[in-house]
């Protein structure tokens, strides 16, 4: 499944099996259409309404917040954390997303958990794929439960590398996939130390359209 897994830059992926899944599509240059498109949180950097058009067809389904739902066109539906939906025969389950130690100013998180934000853990193929969006290390983050986690590394706004590492360590996933890095914050040392923390197996994606 891991060669099916797309890394777009920053926080974008790709997921191709019998359909094709974008998760926070952001600076497109272009890529194949959509059959479902998962939007994590309003944030620039992963709702952009310019990008999910480049993608959408007729038929594609949005799954997102409410509040990035009204931003979007076509067939939108809005989800709350702790949700479980299937479209096209792809279950997604959203999970809470949001800081509890990143934050904008004393007490004030740069993704409060009262905004309804979240990742996500999408099924294809018979693996549990977890994308955890803009998170620190939280409660519902570790109980999840997936054969491949797709973790931010950046630090500043999420988890960073030894966090993320951490994480990955607890879950005790098949395979671990960084993102978060090469764009706003993050470096390529960020992933790689991630990668040398984990005790699973962790593919640094080269960046694809």
């Amino acid at each position: 499944m891991l060669e099916n897994i797309f890394w777009l830059g920053h926080s974008s992926v790709k997921i191709r099996g019998e359909k094709i899944v974008y998760i926070d599509p952001w600076k497109l240059k272009g890529g194949e259409k959509a059959d479902l498109i998962l939007i994590s949180h309003s944030h620039y950097d992963h709702l952009s309404p310019d990008d999910v058009e480049k993608i959408r067809k007729p038929g594609t389904v949005i799954l997102t917040t409410p509040d990035s739902a009204a931003k979007l066109k076509g067939d939108v539906r809005g989800l709350k954390p702790g949700e479980a939906v299937t479209v096209e025969g792809i279950k997604v389950e959203t999970v809470p997303a949001y800081n509890t130690v990143r934050m904008r100013s004393p007490g004030v998180p740069f993704h409060p958990p009262g905004e309804g934000w979240f990742g996500f853990i999408v099924t294809i193929g018979g693996k549990r794929i977890y994308y955890a969006g803009d998170t620190d290390c939280t409660s519902e983050v570790k109980a999840v439960k997936a054969d491949i986690v797709i973790l931010p590394v950046g630090g500043t706004y999420t988890m960073n590398a030894e966090e993320a590492a951490a994480l990955v360590n607890h879950i005790r996933p098949e395979a671990a996939i960084p993102i978060h890095w090469g764009d706003i914050v993050g470096s390529a040392e960020d992933a790689k130390r991630f990668k040398g923390l984990c005790q699973a197996p962790v593919e640094i994606k080269p960046i694809t359209s």
